[in-house]
């Protein structure tokens, strides 16, 4: 389950040039984080979540993840009641040295961000071969 990062705003949020729009909750999507041979991999839970949807940036050694939901009402009915709280998904890492930036993947499949992270060469155990003398 995504965890509330910010809470049920009264309606809408006033921009600083005095416009306002709907309020949007912010959630941190659920992640699994485990590795493959020379490979991390972090899968991001963001259900309800288009294709079109994710953003995934890397910045210096941050790399953030966005999920944006687009509210599904059905056309020509007045919501009464709502269990299901929608909203958009937040999460940013710090990354090591020890990952190989310019070959990150990513993959997006049923509400499902899935990260490829490989290790740099530079990073990986090196054998030294010692000469008997």
């Amino acid at each position: 389950m995504a965890q509330e990062l910010t809470p049920q705003a009264a309606g809408t949020v006033v921009r600083s040039k005095g416009e306002t729009e709907p309020a949007t909750l912010t959630f941190t999507p659920a992640v699994d984080i485990f590795e493959k041979g020379d490979t991390t991999v972090i899968m991001a839970d963001m259900p309800g979540v288009a294709p079109d949807g994710v953003d995934v940036t890397l910045e210096r050694q941050v790399l953030t993840l966005r999920g944006t939901v687009k509210p599904h009402a059905p056309e020509g009915y007045r919501r009464l009641s709502s269990e299901y709280r929608e909203g958009d998904y937040l999460r940013v890492f710090t990354l090591s040295d020890e990952i190989d930036q310019a070959k990150i993947n990513a993959e997006f499949k049923n509400g499902v961000l899935r990260l490829e992270l490989p290790h740099a060469a530079e990073a990986k155990p090196k054998k030294i071969s010692v000469k008997a003398a």
